[in-house]
């Protein structure tokens, strides 16, 4: 499915969004399963059953957001605001056949707009994911450590 040209809008995450964007983490992360260890399905807990979501984008005070391309639901993102205004990205994903299609570079220019007061932007990404550790080093954060199976990620905003 080529949505490339496509218009982007982005929508907060309500409960009712949460089984259609299961499906959609759940391509996503399997896929790169497959791709980067060999094996059918892996994501982090309750990725493939709603909890994931319901938890961090819902319940937990992250601000979750639905990524719309053509009418329809083709990923998400969360993220985390502290009030010394430093902010985490929690998860991002994009559905898999609408991967390599810009999508997740033109959210990332939403979320920056959308949070213009993040003076130090931090995130994980698995050691295993490279194809996400080339998503983020071309967005301008940078390595900072390794933790564990986790690469740490940070990146100072440009703002005034």
């Amino acid at each position: 499915m080529q949505l490339q040209e496509a218009e982007l809008s982005f929508q907060r995450i309500t409960e009712s969004d949460i089984p259609e964007l299961t499906q959609v983490m759940k391509r996503a992360f399997d896929d790169d399963s497959r791709r980067f260890l060999g094996r059918p399905r892996g994501g982090p807990p309750g990725y493939d059953t709603g909890e994931f979501i319901r938890k961090w984008a819902v319940e937990a005070g992250g601000q979750g957001w639905k990524i719309i391309a053509d009418g329809r639901a083709v990923g998400a993102f969360i993220v985390f605001v502290t009030e010394s205004e430093n902010a985490t990205l929690g998860t991002i994903f994009v559905d898999t056949p609408v991967q390599d299609q810009k999508f997740g570079t033109r959210t990332w220019e939403f979320i920056e707009a959308t949070y213009p007061c993040a003076g130090v932007w931090s995130l994980e990404t698995p050691t295993w994911a490279v194809r996400n550790h080339h998503f983020y080093e071309k967005l301008g954060f940078v390595r900072v450590e390794i933790d564990g199976d986790q690469v740490v990620y940070r990146k100072e905003s440009m703002r005034p």
